[in-house]
């Protein structure tokens, strides 16, 4: 939603899968908010705490809101709940039927450990618990994510994701 907490999270996990998987030059990825609540903010303190507990920075991200471009410019568009995907599908609707469209798809669909949980619960008014469950489920979603992603890499195709 508001780009400080889960969608930056998601980025440095999956930024480090990449960086360890040595595709980050075939792989462009990004995080956005479906409000703009934070714009130009740093993820929240106990979002870095928490990701760097992972080993995973995110202290250099800032916050921006989603834009129909980012539907035109990127494969692949993954929400972290219901919401925040209905929220995709609306700005979906704006573009012309000529413009090309990300996929959409929720975080907990590449989750293997976690597969009774749809979405991935937004932490912000909860305590560091909540911030180490989010990580949780991200570190797992996103390897995932990652194992999509190179059964879709062929030849020199960039797939982009936010």
């Amino acid at each position: 939603m508001g780009n400080i907490c889960r969608s930056p999270s998601a980025e440095g996990f999956l930024r480090a899968g990449l960086e360890r998987a040595g595709v980050t030059d075939r792989v462009r990825a990004d995080s956005a908010g479906t409000h703009g609540y934070h714009l130009g903010q740093p993820p929240d303190s106990r979002a870095i705490r928490t990701a760097a507990e992972f080993g995973v920075d995110i202290s250099g991200l800032r916050a921006r809101r989603v834009q129909a471009s980012d539907l035109r410019n990127f494969d692949l568009v993954i929400a972290m709940d219901q919401a925040n995907l209905r929220a995709l599908e609306q700005i979906g609707r704006g573009l012309d039927g000529d413009s090309p469209r990300a996929e959409l798809g929720l975080m907990m669909d590449y989750s293997s450990r976690f597969r009774d949980l749809r979405e991935v619960p937004d932490p912000y008014y909860g305590g560091l618990a909540d911030f180490r469950y989010m990580c949780e489920l991200l570190e797992d979603a996103t390897g995932g994510l990652l194992d999509s992603l190179s059964r879709r890499l062929t030849g020199d195709q960039e797939t982009r994701v936010r």
